[in-house]
């Protein structure tokens, strides 16, 4: 069992960044690929980008190039750091779990989840 938590949505201009945080709960937290996707309001769960337990990293093309993905397994904390921000971006920030690999961009694929954050950008 995993349980994740996350933190520091907000609201932020277009060309802002902003950090979110993922804290993960379970003593197998580094085995596990972590993933953020994002939802916004009438539109289905996006892929936003992935990390697999080794640090490998995989974007959604949406966000390549403006959002980094990283982990830090010693304290079971997954991050998002994100500049450039555009209203676009603007939606729910979810954190997702699952065993195994991180290329997998369909939310279907995750078993844990967040509640989630909210985000959003002004023009």
């Amino acid at each position: 069992q995993v349980q994740l938590v996350e933190s520091g949505g907000g609201l932020v201009q277009a060309g802002g960044s902003l950090r979110l945080s993922c804290a993960a709960s379970g003593r197998t937290f580094s085995t596990y690929a972590m993933g953020w996707f994002r939802q916004a309001p009438g539109k289905e769960r996006e892929f936003v980008t992935s990390i697999s337990w080794s640090g490998s990293t995989y974007y959604g093309d949406s966000v390549k190039g403006r959002f980094t993905i990283s982990r830090d397994n010693a304290k079971n904390m997954v991050y998002l750091q994100m500049n450039s921000l555009k209203p676009e971006d603007t939606a729910i920030y979810y954190c997702a779990a699952r065993s195994g690999s991180a290329t997998f961009t369909e939310a279907r694929k995750y078993v844990y989840w967040g509640q989630g954050t909210q985000v959003t950008v002004s023009s």
